[in-house]
């Protein structure tokens, strides 16, 4: 058994969400215009996402990507995480 270890990418929420409110911010866009344009009753979701305790679907970033005029990887903000793994595999095969 070979042992390696994996860098895996994992989504930073308060990053992610402070990069949201930054993008809104400066583009000069209210809560309640974010609030109308995605529909919402409430604007907790937004706030939600700006405090870092959850994240936009997918099709919601599409729309603050167009929104913000920016790609995606420059709203979600990622870390890796190193994680050991057991690999039943020779470790030639790893490296390749």
């Amino acid at each position: 058994m070979t042992s390696i270890i994996f860098k895996k990418p994992v989504l930073d929420l308060e990053a992610t969400g402070k990069n949201i409110k930054s993008l809104r911010t400066c583009a000069g866009i209210s809560i309640k215009t974010m609030q109308a344009l995605f529909s919402f009753p409430y604007p907790q979701s937004i706030y939600n996402w700006e405090s870092g305790k959850n994240m936009p679907t997918i099709d919601n970033l599409i729309v603050l990507s167009e929104l913000f005029g920016v790609p995606i990887e420059k709203i979600v903000v990622t870390r890796m995480v190193e994680i050991p793994v057991e690999c039943g595999c020779p470790a030639k095969l790893l490296s390749a």
